[in-house]
């Protein structure tokens, strides 16, 4: 008898779990992140500035391309002439300015990166913001970035792409 009533209540509580479980269902939602940050206003000043940015180091470089093109020219039209100890250093001058620009190819690349991120910051973190209220608006428990591979089935997610474009004012 005691152990019928264990039982009893065991699936009573169970059902309650269940009941509250399924009343309490998790709204799931998608979004492309990369092209919702694509379509606010402003990205275009951001392109601009990097390319900008990025002409900037690439004029630098073949600067530096044009350098290294003279001394070797000099080196191979001259270097019969040369004695050992001014073909030593017009080698070594050679090879410094080598490592130079490999040095400063490898920094260019950080520096763009860089400067990329820190241009695109405030765009991000609006974009998220936005996406944050209307997940709280929209009773959302959660939204994936449905591109970054994050989100393997979409059945049943909304995509609240048009909610966060209409927070932010894009059309």
């Amino acid at each position: 008898m005691r152990n019928l009533v264990k039982i009893i209540a065991l699936v009573v509580f169970v059902t309650g779990v269940t009941t509250i479980n399924a009343q309490n269902k998790t709204k799931l939602g998608h979004i492309d992140f990369g092209k919702l940050i694509e379509q606010l206003p402003g990205q275009d000043t951001v392109k601009t500035s990097m390319a900008k940015y990025a002409q900037s180091l690439q004029d630098q470089y073949q600067s530096m391309q044009s350098e290294l093109q003279s001394k070797i020219d000099d080196y191979t039209k001259n270097k019969e002439t040369f004695s050992a100890l001014i073909k030593q250093t017009k080698e070594k001058e050679i090879a410094d300015l080598q490592s130079r620009m490999e040095a400063f190819q490898q920094s260019a690349q950080q520096d763009m990166s860089d400067q990329e991120s820190k241009l695109s910051a405030p765009f991000i973190e609006k974009a998220k913001k936005a996406i944050q209220d209307v997940a709280k608006e929209n009773g959302f428990s959660y939204v994936f970035n449905s591109v970054e591979g994050l989100l393997l089935f979409t059945e049943g997610g909304e995509d609240i792409m048009p909610l966060v474009k209409k927070k932010l004012g894009i059309q």
